[in-house]
């Protein structure tokens, strides 16, 4: 019995995540159809113009636009962003440093400052125990 492997395709919608753009602002030829595995990969290692051009200017999703201030993604519903960010709004709040960004950056690095205590921790415990 002999089986054949069938293309692995994904959803636009999951492409655009994987690629970390913003589904609505990419080409309609890429928000209608399907994309393989092979087609995602080109896409990454060649990306066209378009591509490149979301990935510097944006819109943004909000988990780009999240990394790029510094906060989580509760950070910016908290502080009332809900939609898509092009890089000049994203720069226009770190320069306008508004008092809930101010705060979500400093909850953001409590949040890794506990998250490396505590991995500190764990590698300790497991070195005592393989000694």
């Amino acid at each position: 019995m002999t089986s054949h492997k069938t293309t692995q395709t994904m959803k636009p919608a999951t492409a655009a995540k994987k690629l970390g753009v913003y589904l609505q602002a990419t080409p309609a030829e890429f928000q209608e159809g399907v994309l393989s595995r092979d087609e995602l990969n080109a896409l990454q290692a060649d990306p066209p113009e378009w591509l490149q051009e979301l990935r510097r200017n944006g819109p943004h999703p909000r988990p780009v636009v999240a990394a790029k201030l510094g906060v989580s993604i509760a950070g910016l519903a908290r502080g009332g962003v809900t939609d898509a960010l092009t890089t000049e709004q994203i720069d226009a709040l770190k320069q306008e440093m508004p008092e809930w960004l101010r705060r979500e950056r400093a909850t953001q690095a409590e949040v890794r400052k506990e998250a490396a205590r505590i991995k500190e921790k764990k590698d300790a415990e497991q070195a005592d125990q393989a000694s």
